[in-house]
């Protein structure tokens, strides 16, 4: 007789007992997240037609987080629903999936994609695998658009250690803002998927102001990536708070992107490259120092990118899925339009930020900010400059029926030498029902 399946049903039936699943019930909650977003990139300048990207929709993300069963190890399992609707992408308006998918003849009228996540929670130590959304220094899954990107796999994070959270993980899939279908995974420019993204990493409080990192992340067969991080909170009493932000990013080519033979078959990266052929070599660092006080914050900040590549994180652009693109990084200098990542660029930023709340009226905030990056090395040029301008305007209702409805306006302008000038205006009014 096989006791195997005899054994697993009994402790299945001991898991989520009455007993068990009694936090497992009570510790869930649901939520409707529902977001209409209406997007508009213009192209300024150069041959590629359209020369205009216009989209208007609306989206829905349901969003249900369980509990865990009781016990030493508790179990638990979460659930992400997504729904995008056209509300309008007319003929010449639609380019390659910005926000809606193509269905091969324009915009598609709808998409949608389910995603569900097994947990299990030890002491403070919590694994997760299937749909994840991290936000970390190697991947930061992008929520640029009406619906957000995600990937497949799992990830383990540990704060049984006072002062320390220790993450790791491996991503094997990943799903674009606009698209339904998942690919494989690859960086800007590389055509061949790999399915083997592993990662692991370090937060370490120091003091109550000082948080160090370290992370390390592989691609397989595209890039390995260490980074290092400081940020530090000095409180000036009267006159404010200090903030400073040290990143280091050193971004090395791992198999077939370190051969010849494997940057020929697709394994490569977009951009200028120290011998042209695609290979990843990149060190990037940058260093911001935020100011505020009351209801103001001031920042300013450089970036520096060496000379011999882009720098790299997960960018599924060059995969034949055209949803697939979009994606982000973590640098300060990721923003509306540009982020500041061309091989030789140094970038010197600021940026204000003022909350109305000071003058009367809470919930409304506004921010601007300017970016100039020179040094640029393309195959055309060696030392191109490109700028880009962002204004930022939040709004949350406070109070009555539409409380907690929130409105925002985004809107940048880009001119480049290395690439296409652009404008770009982003409306959103968004709001999160809560379910139970």
């Amino acid at each position: 007789m096989n006791k195997k399946p005899l054994a697993l049903a009994m402790m299945g039936s001991a898991l989520f007992s009455p007993l068990s699943m009694a936090d497992f019930v009570k510790g869930s909650h649901a939520t409707l997240g529902v977001r209409n977003f209406y997007y508009n990139n213009d192209n300024r300048d150069g041959t590629a037609a359209p020369s205009k990207t216009e989209e208007w929709a609306q989206g829905f993300m349901l969003n249900y987080q369980s509990g865990f069963t009781d016990g030493t190890v508790g179990f638990g399992v979460d659930a992400l629903g997504l729904l995008g609707i056209r509300l309008d992408s007319g003929d010449g308006r639609h380019v390659g999936s910005s926000m809606i998918p193509d269905d091969g003849k324009g915009a598609a009228e709808q998409w949608a994609r389910l995603g569900a996540t097994a947990k299990m929670r030890f002491a403070k130590t919590e694994m997760r695998y299937g749909t994840l959304t991290p936000k970390l220094p190697i991947l930061v899954a992008n929520d640029g658009r009406l619906l957000p990107q995600t990937f497949e796999g799992g990830q383990i994070v540990s704060n049984d250690f006072e002062h320390l959270t220790l993450t790791g993980g491996h991503i094997e899939h990943a799903t674009g803002r606009g698209s339904s279908d998942r690919t494989g995974l690859a960086v800007a420019g590389g055509t061949q998927e790999s399915n083997q993204f592993n990662f692991a990493g370090a937060d370490y409080k120091i003091t109550d102001a000082l948080l160090a990192q370290y992370y390390y992340a592989n691609l397989e067969d595209y890039y390995q990536q260490h980074f290092g991080g400081l940020v530090h909170d000095l409180k000036l009493g009267d006159f404010g708070s200090l903030k400073t932000d040290l990143r280091y990013f050193k971004t090395m080519a791992d198999g077939a992107n370190a051969s010849a033979a494997g940057r020929s078959e697709g394994y490569r990266a977009s951009g200028f490259t120290k011998d042209g052929n695609g290979k990843i070599d990149n060190d990037t660092w940058s260093l911001a120092f935020t100011w505020g006080i009351g209801a103001h914050a001031l920042m300013a900040g450089y970036q520096q990118v060496s000379k011999d590549s882009n720098f790299v994180q997960l960018n599924q652009g060059g995969i034949p899925d055209k949803g697939a693109s979009g994606s982000s990084v973590y640098l300060l200098t990721d923003r509306y339009i540009q982020n500041f990542t061309r091989a030789g660029e140094r970038t010197g930023f600021a940026q204000y930020s003022y909350d109305f709340a000071a003058l009367g009226v809470p919930g409304l905030k506004a921010s601007a900010m300017y970016l100039s990056g020179t040094g640029i090395q393309t195959a055309s040029g060696q030392d191109q400059k490109e700028w880009e301008r962002d204004f930022s305007l939040d709004y949350v209702i406070q109070s009555g029926a539409l409380k907690g409805v929130a409105m925002g306006w985004r809107n940048g302008a880009s001119r480049s030498e290395a690439s296409r000038d652009q404008d770009q205006n982003r409306l959103v009014v968004s709001y999160s029902l809560p379910l139970f």
